[in-house]
């Protein structure tokens, strides 16, 4: 059996969800193919393919196996297609995840200039705003805002991302008699905020005494806020924010249309919060893929 040959003849059946199909892109017999992906499973001492006369669908064991046998392909084609041509573009696909409002807001007009420059590349932006394997789902590309925790990562420092304490001026306007914005970190103990459940910290919120605050520059205070909503997304808080929900603690580019429209107060401005660094990760075997080196620089020349 050629190895490399059955792993190509199993994405691709994965890939169609048909052993037929695959067939005739091969212009070979169905009950071949269906030899090679069995004499491959065989070799791995695994099943790939759960089989039933309508359907075939992965097996756990397929869907680990999966997402690596599909990069390897990838890599494989994209390297003897640039040998053929003597010449280095890139081609093929480029698995990249980030957080959703990220994605939205500042990766994906990147995205679309990065394709503009490199048109055999195709990219799969995976957006989600909770803890992902980047090594299980196959990606080669994530975006992460914060400090990292996972030494074995390849990471890239690619910008800083600042956080604000925003309001709308519907929701200060509705506050209760006797309460007022607040004017130190303290004040918001007695208000309703949202609490983004994706950051470490969640309901401590962390600032320090700038010029202008009433205690000795750079003094720390952390605060424990609370309220009646809390939530693990990013594009829900900045939809409680905007319908006055409540107070948010939000990176500056998740509303910064808004406040560039005078929709919303920034509250503290003389408390600033830490400011969080911006990586690019990847698993450290694709730390060598022409692609992921190409897109972190066109990340870095544009800035996110």
């Amino acid at each position: 059996m050629d190895r490399l040959t059955a792993m190509q003849t199993f994405v691709r059946v994965v890939e169609t969800g048909s052993f037929s199909a695959v067939a005739r892109e091969l212009r070979a017999t169905q009950s071949a193919v269906s030899k090679q992906v069995a004499a491959l499973e065989q070799a791995l001492g695994a099943r790939l393919l759960s089989r039933t006369t309508r359907s075939l669908a992965l097996t756990e064991e397929g869907e680990r196996y999966f997402e690596q046998a599909r990069r390897l392909v990838a890599e494989i084609a994209e390297a003897e297609s640039s040998l053929r041509r003597g010449e280095q573009q890139l081609t093929g696909w480029l698995r990249v995840a980030a957080s959703v409002g990220f994605g939205r807001l500042k990766l994906l007009p990147l995205v679309k200039s990065f394709l503009a420059a490199h048109p055999g590349v195709r990219i799969d932006l995976r957006l989600n705003d909770g803890f992902i394997d980047l090594v299980e789902q196959g990606i080669d590309v994530a975006v992460r805002i914060g400090e990292l925790a996972d030494s074995s990562l390849v990471a890239r420092r690619i910008g800083t991302t600042h956080r604000q304490l925003i309001a709308s001026r519907s929701y200060l306007a509705s506050l209760p008699k006797g309460l007022a914005p607040p004017q130190v970190p303290d004040d918001l103990r007695q208000h309703n905020c949202i609490v983004y459940t994706e950051l470490a910290a969640q309901n401590s919120w962390t600032f320090t005494a700038g010029p202008g605050a009433p205690v000795d520059a750079g003094t720390v205070q952390s605060v424990q806020v609370q309220g009646n909503l809390q939530t693990n997304s990013s594009e829900v808080v900045r939809a409680a924010v905007l319908s006055g929900m409540g107070i948010g603690f939000s990176p500056t580019w998740l509303l910064e249309e808004e406040m560039a429209q005078g929709d919303l107060q920034v509250l503290l401005p003389h408390w600033p919060a830490p400011s969080m660094p911006v990586h690019l990760i990847s698993p450290s075997q694709r730390r060598q893929s022409a692609k992921v080196r190409a897109f972190a620089d066109h990340l870095v020349v544009a800035g996110p």
